[in-house]
């Protein structure tokens, strides 16, 4: 896949992510997607982020800005670093109890592109310090 085409399909999938389109994401997905969850573990399936997706949506509402997107040589691979900015909606299991705090962080998302269409997606982002925003919000 050359470069270009590459960039456009990670601008989609982040374009489908800030309109909290989760079908627009899950389309440009293999079949068989890598998902590698920051300080979590592997899920494959297309299915299994459905799923992953739905309970985001339940837990936080977020929007990426201050986008950049780096694409390999080839278009093989690509990355984006953004900032998240968002608010805990829902208590996740096993961490801080959620009443709305804001918080801000950079983030970064690694992509193995294969057919023209996403075939890993492995996310990393610090989660002490997203703990800390909101531990500090909800004093």
């Amino acid at each position: 896949m050359a470069e270009q085409e590459t960039q456009r399909l990670i601008k989609a999938y982040l374009d489908a992510f800030n309109a909290s389109d989760s079908e627009a994401m899950l389309a440009l997905l293999a079949e068989d997607v890598i998902h590698d969850i920051n300080q979590g573990g592997r899920e494959i399936g297309r299915e299994k982020f459905r799923w992953f997706n739905a309970g985001m949506a339940r837990h936080y509402a977020e929007e990426l800005s201050d986008i950049a997107i780096m694409v390999a040589p080839g278009g093989g691979r690509a990355a984006a670093e953004f900032t998240v900015r968002g608010t805990y909606l829902q208590t996740a299991e096993g961490l801080p109890p959620a009443n709305g705090q804001r918080y801000s962080l950079s983030a970064g998302i690694f992509f193995e592109i294969d057919d023209g269409l996403i075939s890993r997606v492995t996310t990393y982002y610090n989660l002490a310090d997203w703990i800390a925003q909101v531990k500090a919000d909800n004093d």
